[in-house]
């Protein structure tokens, strides 16, 4: 039986736009053919017009049109057509020695051997920026590689959606590790962006796996990534030796137990939705700072223990789909958009999240999300 997908709300930007992606085809369509219609333009314009009026804006303009669209090959045949059909224009009016139609086929020869250079350029960045994104791919693969379709006797599935088209990985963060106390996981959010953001990261998910092997208690485990934050911290300069933390929350899956234990440390609530469709937020009961931030005051660090029913799954994720807004400023209800959903496989549930956090946001996102969903079959 085919998943529903989460429910618009009716006026909050989250329906797709009629014709919009027949509208996207045609620009792109135009786009392509332009260079050909400025030739097309720029010939009827110097032969209706005065040889006192010159038609060379529109035979400049469509080899530098064609310059980062089309190939070499492209881009030159391009130029060609704009030179042939200025020197034919002369010709056929008979001014093709005259001072100003020496000048106006200079001109766009030169243009075109422009454009030429352009397009090799224009390729030589694409292929550094392929070159950017293959190195940035294996390090998300090293960093946040993809879980097990299942572990320890539950599915799971695990999502990053990047706000740049360009990035893969920033400072949001996943794991699951299965250990002796169950199967453990985290889901977070390091301050910052950039390099920094990654190395600490890193350092999370390191500090996590070995204390998830090594703790009796999800309280030891917050406590073991309190201290591998604080070291650095501490092994930096600048603010992040002062200001740097990261929002998480840790859960474990006792091995036959049917219950959730959950530790928030100022992350947003993790939902628990169970087989019939309902949904239930898992709050905390004492707010605690996220980790990073113990020596500002005592924290409280207690799991809370939830029924895990068969046939429920619980969903984690980062800021990047809670703050997600829509283009009146409203956020992405996280409760809202999931009530009623009767979830069949967790990596159903997330592509159908992802895709309706990128309709709610217009596929502009302003911040990394990550996304992980486990389901007790």
């Amino acid at each position: 039986m085919p998943e529903p997908g989460p429910g618009p709300v009716p006026g909050d930007g989250g329906e797709p736009r009629p014709g919009e992606g027949r509208r996207i085809s045609l620009a792109r369509t135009f786009v392509r053919i332009l260079p050909a219609l400025l030739i097309a333009a720029g010939a009827v314009y110097d032969y209706c017009t005065p040889s006192d009026f010159t038609a060379v804006p529109f035979f400049t303009a469509a080899p530098l049109v064609a310059a980062p669209l089309y190939s070499r090959r492209g881009t030159v045949l391009t130029g060609l057509a704009a030179v042939v059909v200025v020197l034919g224009l002369h010709l056929t009016i008979g001014i093709v020695w005259h001072t100003d139609a020496v000048t106006e086929l200079v001109t766009v020869a030169t243009v075109a051997v422009l454009a030429v250079l352009i397009n090799a350029l224009a390729r030589r960045s694409s292929e550094q920026l392929a070159s950017a994104r293959e190195v940035a791919e294996a390090a998300q693969r090293a960093v946040l590689p993809e879980p097990a379709e299942e572990i320890g006797g539950f599915q799971i599935a695990a999502c990053y959606e990047a706000a740049r088209a360009d990035a893969f990985i920033g400072g949001d963060l996943y794991a699951v590790q299965d250990s002796p106390y169950g199967v453990r996981l985290i889901v977070g959010d390091v301050r910052g962006k950039g390099m920094g953001a990654v190395a600490a990261v890193a350092v999370v998910i390191g500090a996590f796996r070995e204390a998830a092997e090594q703790e009796a208690t999800l309280e030891a485990v917050a406590q073991r990534l309190e201290r591998a934050l604080a070291r650095e911290g501490a092994r930096r300069d600048g603010l992040d030796a002062f200001e740097g933390f990261t929002t998480a929350v840790l859960a474990e899956l006792p091995h036959g137990d049917g219950v959730v234990r959950v530790l928030n440390r100022g992350h947003p609530p993790p939902v628990l939705l169970h087989a019939d469709g309902t949904l239930r937020a898992l709050l905390p009961a004492e707010h605690a700072l996220p980790l990073g931030m113990g020596e500002l005051g005592p924290s409280p660090d207690r799991a809370e223990e939830v029924v895990f029913p068969g046939g429920a799954t619980l969903l984690l994720y980062t800021d990047g789909l809670s703050e997600s807004r829509d283009r009146h400023g409203r956020f992405y209800d996280v409760e809202t958009r999931l009530a009623g959903r009767v979830v069949t496989a967790p990596g159903a549930l997330l592509a159908a999240v992802a895709k309706d956090v990128r309709r709610h946001s217009g596929g502009g996102m302003a911040d990394d999300m990550a996304l992980l969903a486990v389901r007790r079959p």
